[in-house]
């Protein structure tokens, strides 16, 4: 098919289509009111209140009828032609400019629902064997798309539709225009789309939370959706170069994009204050069938290009039908008013089913599927259904916080307090290490075992899984918020996935782990393991220097965690990567602020060692786990491989060592033995990356094609003969008198740190002590360190 400038769409979806959907009754879900463009603008419409619901068109300012003595349930317009279903189902019959008509199809068996065109491209639904999609080009059928849709819609030499069984959440497209039909698809896979309406060379759909969401080429901002809120939009009408909506609450209009040329205003001029049953548009124009008198009137520089017909003009049509008129026993969710007046005592005018009964739709055969239309009863049942969950509910609340002020002792004046916070540490060493070292034993093993105990509770049980979790997002949000997570996108990776840059739909920046899909991701990665791990530990550790979690994501094989995103992110990058370090690492690039970088990282971890109830042991200290908030803050991130810290015995006993290479414990490494040293070995190679700037696993020649070589081989030796200089990052430069003995208090508390035995090594809370000094000394104008300031022992 050939496409020229004058080419456009008509596309036309109402947003409740495939939920309202059934074979027999087409409530809500077709349109009664149609344009044709090309050699002629046509606007056709079925009319009201006559015997056969027939078809009535103007154009050129002139009204006519087709087929008065025919009645059909729905048209649909496209580039000089235009199509009826007849009422029933059972037959299409399509007309070219000359109003020649033809049958395209017939059968009284296999009938036909949603019917759309987009140019000269016509497709429709079957229910043989499901929802089968028939398609026809120039009045001629031409393929048969197999699959089963529940909703289509017609663009520019392609059609889309949301699947029945539609594996990747998206929408399917096909088509001659293969290409673009690839790739609207492309673009909404990780969607789960309600439905999907189809311009030129763009498509828009509401997703399962409700947000409206549009693909595709963006030229004169056709896809910039505006702000809105869940379920706001209900119908939607696409054309070339523009985009309109109907609010749902007041059927009100919204258009964007651009009408007409290059030099349109971005949003086009459109009825304010206008309630409307349905839209539908042309190439660079739309149409809307008004509430109040349902008479049409049509709008866009397209429109009024001659000065006879300005915005509020209404068509000379007779009273049109807000929808079809079905002959059936019921309607769901109600009927139009008027509704036996307007289809003359000849069927039913079905209202479109709203989100909060269709998308739990109740079971075929139930007793509300066979209540007929002039019952009165439904309201009074659905009344009483929802008084009985309310007094459900409110007696269930009522026992539970009974039983609460019971366990709680609140209701006798006694309230059992649990705290597990970190106290704020504001002495010198001596002060922080009686401090550590003076919390009341009882009170602490008390606390300890309750939360424990807890803990198990939680990570075992079923009913509770996400009680002390944090909010819980759609996969569809955080898709959106990801633009489809998209690889401009990624950021970086964590122990179970990628993770992406997002933006919420309130305005936070967040960072989106997604957990790998793939067979062999699951058999390697344990990403159910890591997953539940660190949820179960961050929806319960909240301190400065540890990555707050925002929420989650739990949808079939989806698994994704949301953090708080941190502007300047990795340690790693600025200390390795060869495109960030000469950009963005000018901030790192004193010795004073490394230490300050150290002493961050080393209190998030002392939390997890000393005051986490239960204490928690993260395997996997790393420079590329450690990461920096806007304000330069360093947080440690990434607990897919934490355990928790038994308080009877002081090791754990693992089948295989994890972690990463050059950071993993010699002792874990060999002998699968982990406790709250391993991850002091981890950070003591992460100082010393600090005061090297090099790897923890490098190549000993400067052009990279040495041998590997061990961080940890590499300066030990050096800072034990007194060389430390030698080995300094020379990014940083020489420090001066006092951040030298500050880096040199740093340098002999990281060999410490990574000795080969774990009994040797200090504490964290021994870290944290020595780096608060190193950090004073670089302030300090006076005094000197001396071996016995430095804060080492073992355990």
């Amino acid at each position: 098919m050939t496409t020229t400038s004058s080419a456009a769409v008509i596309s036309f979806l109402t947003l409740l289509s495939y939920l309202a959907y059934t074979v027999h009754s087409l409530g809500g879900s077709a349109t009664t009111v149609s344009v044709t463009y090309g050699s002629n603008v046509t606007i056709c419409a079925i009319v009201a209140g006559q015997p056969s619901q027939r078809i009535q068109c103007w154009r050129n300012g002139h009204v006519f009828d087709v087929f008065s003595n025919i009645s059909f349930q729905s048209i649909a317009g496209g580039r000089d032609v235009f199509c009826g279903v007849r009422s029933g189902g059972s037959s299409l019959v399509c007309w070219n400019p000359m109003l020649i008509p033809k049958r395209l199809y017939h059968n009284e068996k296999v009938i036909l629902s949603q019917l759309a065109i987009g140019d000269s491209q016509i497709c429709a639904i079957t229910n043989s064997s499901g929802s089968n999609v028939d398609c026809w080009r120039d009045r001629e059928e031409f393929s048969v798309q197999n699959g089963q849709f529940r909703s289509i819609s017609s663009g520019l030499g392609f059609t889309c539709g949301i699947a029945v069984n539609n594996t990747n959440n998206g929408i399917i497209c096909f088509g001659t225009n293969s290409e673009l039909a690839s790739s609207i698809q492309s673009e909404f896979t990780n969607f789960r789309m309600l439905n999907v309406a189809v311009g030129g060379d763009h498509a828009c759909g509401v997703n399962s939370t409700g947000f409206l969401i549009c693909r595709g080429e963006n030229d004169y901002g056709k896809i910039d959706v505006p702000n809105h809120s869940p379920f706001e939009f209900s119908t939607l009408a696409l054309g070339l170069n523009h985009t309109c909506a109907l609010r749902r609450l007041n059927n009100s209009v919204v258009c964007w994009g651009s009408v007409g040329n290059s030099n349109a205003s971005n949003y086009p001029i459109y009825p304010v204050g206008v309630s409307f049953e349905s839209i539908v548009a042309g190439p660079d124009f739309t149409c809307g069938l008004m509430t109040k008198n349902l008479s049409v009137i049509c709008w866009g520089e397209g429109w009024n290009q001659n000065g006879s017909f300005p915005l509020g003009f209404e068509l000379p049509l007779t009273r049109i039908l807000p929808g079809p008129c079905v002959r059936s026993d019921y309607c769901k969710c109600g009927l139009y008013i008027e509704s036996d007046s307007l289809c003359s005592g000849h069927g039913s005018i079905c209202k479109p089913c709203d989100f909060n009964s269709s998308l739990s739709p109740e079971s075929p055969g139930s007793i509300s599927d066979k209540v007929p239309i002039s019952s009165s009863s439904r309201p009074l049942k659905r009344g009483l259904l929802a008084f009985a969950i309310v007094g459900s509910v409110g007696a269930f609340a009522g026992i539970c916080t009974i039983i609460y002020c019971l366990w709680n002792g609140v209701c006798f004046g006694n309230k059992k307090i649990y705290n597990s916070v970190q106290p704020t540490i504001t002495g010198t060493t001596h002060n922080a290490t009686q401090l550590s070292n003076s919390s009341p034993v009882s009170r602490s093993s008390t606390i300890r075992r309750q939360a424990s105990r807890a803990f198990r509770r939680q990570r075992s049980g079923t009913s509770s899984k996400h009680a002390d979790r944090e909010e819980e997002f759609t996969f569809d949000v955080l898709a959106l918020a990801t633009d489809n997570f998209s690889h401009q996108n990624k950021i970086g990776s964590g122990s179970f996935g990628v993770v992406y840059k997002g933006k919420l739909l309130d305005g936070r920046e967040v960072a989106i782990k997604r957990g790998e899909t793939s067979q062999k991701a699951k058999k390697f990665q344990e990403k159910e393991s890591a997953f539940d791990s660190e949820l179960a530990f961050l929806s319960r550790l909240h301190h400065k220097h540890l990555v707050r979690l925002v929420g989650y994501c739990e949808e079939r094989e989806e698994k994704l965690l949301v953090y708080e995103y941190m502007k300047n992110g990795a340690l790693y990058d600025h200390l390795h990567d060869k495109k960030n370090v000469e950009k963005h690492s000018s901030f790192l690039n004193s010795w004073k602020m490394r230490i300050k970088i150290s002493l961050d990282a080393a209190r998030g971890i002392e939390y997890l060692h000393s005051y986490a109830v239960p204490p928690i042991i993260h395997r996997d200290i790393k420079s590329s786990n450690i990461l920096l908030d806007s304000n330069w803050v360093a947080r440690v991130s990434d607990f897919g491989l934490s355990l928790l810290s038994s308080e009877c015995d002081s090791e754990h006993r693992l089948s295989k060592a994890a972690g990463t290479v050059g950071y993993i414990d010699p002792e874990y490494y060999g002998l699968n033995v982990v406790t709250a040293k391993s991850d002091v070995y981890g950070f003591g190679v992460v100082m010393l990356e600090l005061l090297t700037g090099k790897r923890a696993i490098f190549k000993s020649d400067d052009d990279d094609s040495g041998t590997p070589i061990s961080l940890v081989e590499y300066a030990v030796p050096l800072i034990i003969s007194g060389e430390l200089a030698k080995i300094l990052d020379k990014r940083v430069g020489p420090p001066d008198v006092n951040e030298a003995e500050a880096v040199e208090l740093m340098a002999y508390t990281a060999i410490h740190c990574v000795n080969m035995e774990g009994k040797e090594r200090p504490t964290m809370n021994d870290i944290v002590a020595n780096l608060e000094r190193a950090a004073s000394l670089c302030d300090d104008s006076h005094g000197s360190i001396s071996s016995g300031q430095i804060s080492i022992t073992s355990e």
